[in-house]
């Protein structure tokens, strides 16, 4: 919430748990609905595609998982929403993905499990509805193959459809006879893509990918402040810097232009934007006063004293105890009861009473040492209460340097030593600079520099092309007629893509690499984040009871794990052939072999 002088404080929002819903019933009349999981490598979006009802995700959380040290596979994590703030268990937390691509089934396997029992998918063994699965665009054929195999082998599901969450997204924005090709340039927590659609199909021969997304944008906004403010590193952490990327950071149309503005004293203070961090208005070192910290000190003192007087009482009760024993065991020795007393000596690990002696001389030295002590601690407290009085001069020391002055002026040097004890006190209680200034983060270039990586990778020291150079490289491998129907539909979608600013700055982009008086509209999805789940949900309404698009549970066997079934959201598939070996030849074999081509020569 903002205040004056553009002050915000953090948020700094937990998730709250997910309780286990309540399947509606149109989920399983007549007959299983399918499921939609939205696989994305920031945040997972699971939800009914139920037509008529369910039209938002039911389950929203973050795809990372955190199992303590120690804890069997599988057992003692937490996933999701389950795990409230993050920055606790920063260093526990463990992601499926490696990129946008998951690679860690186990993990994986802990967020579907998550996803099943909260939506309440009450089947044993076996999860009997469809699933639709969105992947990262030219998706590993070894991941696709472990994904299939976990969904058939571990939930039995009946049937699967993997598709690109940038193609769904781009098809439920798609306006009816419209045309079908475009552009997309999808950002996300990981990676951006730019997707050339011809004619309603990925090409994917010409998709491109840039290594950069809101997780690098978070890490470097978290070292340009930590470098700014080395003071506060502890309060700069990555769920905050990511609250800032999404609420107050913003694309710069003109990047350059953009700092020649900030350099201006005015045009910072009317747009710099102060980030309050928690802190406690009360300094220990500066606004106690003396009494109050002698008083401290005492307090301290007492506690210490009591432990140690609660310590030494359980010792003596502990020695006292085993005194005893041993005192009765001796008794046993002096009334003759030798059968007793050398069964006794065995139990306490024994051999003979002159060791049984020692040991209770040990023990009763060990007794009365322990009472002087309590004794002792009891005649110190007394002592520390006396002395805590405040000091009195010595009078007779007063009295001697009162018959050697003259004059009232000879006084001063006696009490020119108290006054500023006094008067200390008083000049120490209020602080010399603005406690609250002093904990907070101004934002003034930062705003932009994040953001702008993928536009300039070289800014954190990445060899690679921004989203512009990106562009212009995919359009120069078409034809000039491709290219213009291509930048008609420039469709912008992702999490990654949702600051202020960047529909205009794409179209600066366009503008400076297009032709003269070419056109093109750039066009930014309805929810950038959402669209993507929008649009599996929309494809599997409409495609429930077909079997284009589909792989299943037969197709699973016969044609592998890797195997995919095309429409017109999903990657291209292109199976893997293995080239025919050629027969190997034993060496017997070749040596007659050899023997006989050479005979014929020999013989002319």
């Amino acid at each position: 919430m903002a205040a004056a002088a553009n002050v915000y404080a953090f948020r700094d929002v937990r998730a709250v748990p997910d309780p286990v819903l309540e399947p509606p019933p149109a989920v399983r009349v007549p007959h299983p609905v399918p499921l939609v999981i939205d696989n994305g490598s920031f945040q997972a979006r699971v939800g009914w595609a139920c037509p008529g009802a369910e039209p938002d995700p039911r389950l929203l959380f973050r795809s990372v998982c955190a199992r303590s040290r120690g804890a069997a596979r599988g057992g003692g994590a937490q996933v999701g929403n389950d795990l409230g703030s993050l920055e606790p268990l920063r260093w526990l937390l463990r992601s499926p993905f490696d990129r946008n691509v998951p690679v860690n089934l186990e993990l994986q396997e802990l967020l579907l499990d998550y996803s099943f029992q909260r939506l309440g998918v009450a089947s044993q063994g076996c999860v009997d509805h469809p699933v639709v699965l969105t992947e990262a665009v030219c998706n590993p054929l070894y991941s696709r193959q472990m994904m299939s195999e976990l969904l058939f082998e571990c939930y039995g599901i009946p049937k699967v459809s993997y598709g690109i969450d940038s193609l769904y997204s781009f098809y439920h924005n798609k306006r009816k006879n419209s045309i079908s090709s475009g552009l997309i340039i999808s950002s996300g927590y990981q990676c951006t893509h730019i997707l050339p659609v011809l004619k309603g199909r990925l090409d994917a021969k010409n998709c491109k990918r840039i290594n950069l997304g809101g997780s690098q944008a978070a890490a470097y906004l978290q070292r340009l402040l930590q470098l700014k403010y080395p003071g506060h590193l502890a309060a700069i952490t990555l769920s905050r810097m990511e609250e800032i990327l999404h609420e107050h950071s913003y694309i710069a149309e003109d990047y350059v232009e953009e700092l020649q503005k900030w350099r201006s004293p005015e045009y910072y203070e009317n747009n710099v934007h102060k980030m309050q961090l928690p802190f406690s208005s009360k300094l220990l070192g500066s606004t106690l006063t003396s009494e109050e910290k002698q008083e401290r000190r005492q307090q301290q003192l007492r506690r210490l004293q009591e432990l140690n007087a609660r310590r030494r009482e359980e010792k003596l009760q502990l020695d006292q105890e085993r005194l005893d024993r041993l005192l009765f065991v001796q008794e046993l020795l002096e009334d003759g009861q030798m059968d007793q007393f050398h069964k006794a000596l065995v139990e306490l690990n024994m051999d003979s009473p002159e060791e049984l002696q020692s040991y209770i001389q040990k023990l009763s030295l060990s007794v009365e040492q322990t009472k002087q002590k309590i004794l002792q601690a009891e005649v110190n407290i007394e002592v520390d209460v006396v002395d805590t009085k405040p000091e009195t001069p010595d009078l007779e020391q007063l009295e001697q340097s009162l018959e050697d002055v003259e004059n009232m002026n000879d006084f001063e040097p006696l009490f020119s030593e108290e006054t500023p004890e006094v008067e200390k006190p008083v000049t120490t209680v209020q602080p010399m600079f603005n406690l609250a200034e002093y904990h907070q983060l101004f934002l003034g270039t930062e705003r932009i520099r994040a953001p702008e990586i993928i536009f300039q990778p070289s800014l954190i020291g990445e060899e690679q092309a921004g989203i512009a150079e990106t562009i212009q490289y995919v359009l120069d491998r078409y034809p000039k007629e491709i290219q213009e129907a291509l930048v008609q539909n420039v469709f912008l979608t992702g999490g990654n893509v949702m600051y202020p600013g960047m529909k205009s700055r794409i179209e600066k982009e366009l503008l400076e690499m297009r032709p003269f008086q070419s056109s093109f509209q750039v066009q930014v999805a309805s929810n950038p984040v959402l669209d993507a789940w929008y649009g599996a949900r929309d494809w599997a309404l409409e495609h429930m009871n077909r079997e284009e698009g589909w792989i299943t549970r037969k197709d699973y066997e016969e044609k592998g794990g890797e195997y995919l079934k095309e429409h017109t959201a999903s990657n291209i598939y292109i199976p893997i052939r293995v080239p025919k070996q050629t027969p190997r030849i034993s060496e017997a074999q070749a040596s007659s072999k050899a023997a006989s081509i050479s005979s014929p020569c020999e013989q002319v």
